[in-house]
């Protein structure tokens, strides 16, 4: 089976015509106004209705609470969401629970003792996002083309949920990341952009490619 493909921080239309021309799996929308990915409610309902069936829409959000997250849901047609933020299992669990939606956690990972957290989530979340930890004091939990070790990834046999792949990945090293790490999938956001919130489409075509192998 080829490598899963999730396209994150989708602005524009002929964003999403890119994702779906790549073959990528999933496609991600940014709720979060530090980042210059971005997006209002309204642009975000619009550009959700252009994704072609078969492409999961996924929502972004950073410690959003359920005011934020119930007009959202409201009015965006999402296939799952994707908890960006410091939300605690507890939360998490309530979330799946109030939206019926699959949840996706992202875990931040700079060394070995970050894994441990992977455990704690594994029981609530659908899947989880094994993402570069942030440097301190960073405006952004995401999104900022950091790699980690990929090799601290290496022994997975006891992880009891789907994973994606996250953190500094380019159309140039995503096949290496993936024979690393065996990831299935893999989530790039900077890394096929030509400006800061900006995507490439032929970037994504090439990372698309080299992620599939």
């Amino acid at each position: 089976m080829s490598t899963a493909v999730k396209f994150c921080g989708l602005t524009r239309s002929e964003d999403i015509a890119a994702a779906h021309d790549a073959g990528a799996r999933y496609v991600g929308f940014v709720h979060f106004a530090k980042s210059p990915r971005h997006l209002d409610i309204e642009p975000m309902a619009a550009l959700a209705v252009e994704v072609p069936p078969g492409l999961a829409k996924v929502l972004l959000s950073v410690n959003a609470d359920n005011a934020t997250l119930d007009t959202i849901t409201a009015r965006v047609p999402l296939d799952m969401l994707q908890l960006h933020g410091h939300e605690s299992p507890d939360r998490v669990a309530e979330i799946k629970a109030r939206y019926g939606l699959p949840v996706m956690k992202a875990i931040g990972v700079a060394d070995a003792g970050d894994l441990a957290a992977i455990d704690l989530y594994s029981p609530v979340a659908d899947q989880l996002l094994i993402d570069a930890k942030p440097p301190r004091g960073a405006d952004l939990p995401g999104g900022n083309g950091l790699a980690f070790d990929w090799r601290l990834l290496a022994d997975r046999k006891y992880w009891t949920r789907p994973w994606m792949l996250a953190g500094g990945l380019t159309p140039d090293n995503v096949a290496e990341a993936v024979r690393l790490t065996g990831a299935k999938q893999v989530d790039v956001s900077s890394g096929v952009e030509s400006a800061p919130g900006v995507k490439d489409a032929g970037l994504m075509a090439q990372f698309s490619a080299a992620a599939r192998g």
